[in-house]
């Protein structure tokens, strides 16, 4: 068993192109032995977003703080608020969006261990 605050994991920005004001804490990953997936936590700072990207797996999420937005390949943005679920398919296209001009987007990401 592990029980650890969110305040207490290390917050290590994304380097990837086409990330901005980014960043990516690890509370539950390979290094705690999970059995199938890892969550991650993503922080986008106002005017910032993750890269436009895809990859053969697929996200789970749950949006815990901010607005934002999720981008897909036909460059539609559907919007999302604190309490939403997004699910992106494996090889789909897409990039989260910070929409607050003042406050973080915070959401939860699980994917397959073999991914983190």
């Amino acid at each position: 068993m592990k029980i650890i605050p969110l305040d207490k994991v290390e917050k290590m920005e994304v380097h990837m192109d086409g990330a901005h004001k980014a960043w990516k804490q690890m509370p539950l990953s390979n290094r705690d032995g999970v059995p199938v997936y890892s969550y991650r936590v993503f922080t986008v700072e106002p005017g910032g977003y993750t890269p436009y990207h895809q990859h053969p797996y697929e996200h789970m999420n749950y949006i815990i703080e901010g607005d934002g937005a999720l981008v897909n390949e036909a460059g539609d943005i559907k919007e999302l608020k604190k309490g939403d679920f997004a699910l992106v398919d494996p090889d789909e296209k897409h990039q989260y969006r910070n929409l607050s001009p003042d406050k973080p987007f915070k959401m939860i990401c699980g994917v397959p261990k073999e991914f983190e």
